[in-house]
């Protein structure tokens, strides 16, 4: 089990980082639009953002949370070790489509202050669902 933790602790890292990239490329780009970006494009993408978070805490609760208790009587069940590691990878794998959603509205040419809550969004979340180790109780 504890190997299983550990990859999924480095997936949330690389997750983490390719959010700071997310940033970076976004801040790096050369943008030449000199025409004002859609608004209803960002409220679009806003709606599904808060939609992918929902689904976010949904997975969590559906794979995550069902298997620990399962782990916590039987910690070497494969099927559930699985099912934990499928709902954690799509977990970070939601948390990480909010972030990138930001990169796709800075590429459109919205500000840095306009995208930066799905940034951050999508990295607190990550942290937030970070893998741990199930209760024994």
């Amino acid at each position: 089990m504890e190997s299983h933790r550990k990859l999924l602790q480095v997936v949330r890292i690389a997750l983490l980082v390719s959010i700071a990239l997310y940033v970076f490329i976004g801040e790096r780009i050369e943008r030449s639009t000199p025409v004002a970006p859609d608004r209803n494009l960002y409220f679009a993408i806003t709606l599904v953002a808060i939609t992918l978070v929902g689904m976010t805490f949904t997975v969590w609760r559906v794979f995550v949370l069902r298997s620990e208790v399962i782990l916590a009587d039987r910690p070497e069940d494969a099927d559930t070790l699985n099912r934990q590691r499928f709902g954690y990878i799509i977990t970070h794998a939601l948390s990480n489509a909010v972030a990138l959603f930001g990169l796709v509205l800075r590429l459109a040419g919205f500000t840095l202050s306009e995208v930066a809550p799905f940034y951050i969004v999508g990295f607190a979340l990550i942290l937030l669902f970070g893998p741990r180790r199930p209760r024994i109780t």
